[in-house]
């Protein structure tokens, strides 16, 4: 009889991970500094690295990325360092991904799905999850090897299959329904969006998106700019879903910054198809807040990783402001005074909350730079316009006998309704408004 006492131990066993690459092949990217990288994404996986191993030669060997030699040695380095799942720092094909695992008898990942992995762990709303499901689904579409039968409804035998279907076309037909239902619950995330969007244009509210390589303290920046609590972490993606907040910048002009998702070297191109609704926050937006990590050495690397993105996504040429964040971690040989400067980069420490009031200028004075000017006296009885006037722009105003004078610059939208509620702005003493 079997043992009922018999315990099942359902703990999983721990990851030890092996890290490999190509020198020579990304030449704005040692390897050394990739493969840091992704030591880095592999611990935010929650695996452990026990080792790395790279290869000098431009192109990676068609059958297992690494020449056949090196490859074996690998046989070698599994059984000192007793590593138990292989990622490669780069996009594996089908074929180099089976020749591997069969050779080393262990997982086999390419980056991309190490960081699809992260994004899935990290995803908390409705709308994040469904979007690391389409990457998912689509990364792993291709690459199907009998690993998905789980997902079929069918349960095989008679009247169950098409004619000659096999259960890997079973498999691929299954996962492509299940794309089409997510990208269809995805079209309706992305209307919900525009509804809100266009919302906020009938208000004039202006709309700042943050933007940076992951972990460069976009969500810092965010909660020191609108005292906010999203949450933040020391790792890589730490947070995936957009966060929006109010904030009022010096001229008392109300505008939403949104946090959108951190980018990163070789990020998937399934995930940004797949976050394409979240990242059209950036396209909608009226300024872009650059945020750059000041303390790393690569951040000149990260900003471009960040353009190749942007420009990806037709952002590229919005205009924008950047914030060298964390200049408290520089070095004191390395002063931010060495960094480029003009009058589109602040230096700023969002966890000490230095050089955010120069940020909150430099936002006005862009957002201004957008708006028509005007100057017109706004009747009494239409308070409310000289409220919105306030919230929306950039004003001055003077109490006049024929109304409020309102000076300074708005969003087109309200500078064309007090145009067309105003009388022309004349010398004249100013009284207070009337009682009540």
């Amino acid at each position: 009889m079997p043992d009922r006492n018999r315990i099942i131990d359902l703990t999983i066993p721990e990851e030890r991970a092996f890290l490999i690459g190509l020198d020579g092949r990304n030449r704005g990217w040692p390897v050394a500094r990739s493969l840091a990288e992704l030591a880095a994404l592999t611990e935010t996986a929650g695996a452990t690295v026990v080792g790395t191993a790279f290869q000098r030669r431009p192109e990676p060997d068609p059958l297992w990325y690494f020449g056949k030699g090196r490859a074996a040695e690998l046989v070698d380095e599994k059984s000192a360092s007793q590593f138990n799942v292989l990622i490669v720092d780069d996009e594996i094909t089908p074929t180099q991904q089976r020749s591997l695992e069969r050779l080393l008898v262990c997982k086999v990942l390419a980056r991309s799905a190490l960081i699809i992995d992260i994004f899935a762990r990290h995803a908390r709303t409705h709308e994040g999850r469904l979007q690391v499901e389409l990457a998912q689904l689509e990364y792993y579409l291709p690459r199907l090897t009998r690993m998905w039968t789980h997902l079929s409804r069918t349960g095989g035998g008679i009247g169950t299959r098409g004619p000659g279907e096999t259960q890997l076309e079973t498999d691929r037909r299954v996962i492509r329904e299940k794309i089409k239902k997510v990208r269809g619950q995805l079209d309706d995330v992305k209307r919900q969006r525009a509804t809100a969007a266009r919302q906020r244009v009938r208000s004039e509210v202006a709309t700042v998106a943050l933007v940076g390589y992951t972990n460069a303290g976009k969500s810092t920046l965010l909660n020191r700019l609108a005292d906010a609590d999203v949450f933040v972490a020391d790792m890589l993606f730490a947070t995936l879903d957009p966060t929006s907040r109010q904030v009022t910048l010096p001229t008392g002009q109300r505008v939403v910054v949104t946090d959108t998702v951190g980018f990163i070297n070789k990020l998937p191109h399934d995930l940004v198809d797949a976050f394409r609704a979240t990242l059209e926050e950036v396209l909608r937006a009226d300024l872009l807040l650059e945020v750059v990590d000041a303390s790393d050495p690569d951040f000149m690397r990260q900003e471009s990783a960040v353009q190749l993105v942007l420009d990806e996504l037709g952002a590229g040429d919005k205009p924008r402001i950047t914030v060298f964040n964390k200049i408290d971690l520089l070095e004191p040989h390395l002063p931010a005074a060495e960094m480029p400067g003009s009058e589109q980069a602040v230096f700023a420490s969002a966890a000490r909350g230095e050089g955010i009031e120069t940020l909150l200028s430099r936002m006005a004075d862009a957002l201004r730079a957008r708006m028509v000017q005007v100057d017109a006296v706004v009747p009494y009885e239409r308070g409310e316009l000289v409220a919105r006037a306030r919230s929306t722009g950039a004003v001055q105003e003077r109490y006049t006998r024929r109304g409020v004078r309102i000076r300074g610059h708005l969003p087109d939208a309200i500078a064309a309704e007090v145009a067309a509620a105003a009388q022309p702005a004349q010398n004249g003493r100013s009284r207070p408004p009337p009682a009540g």
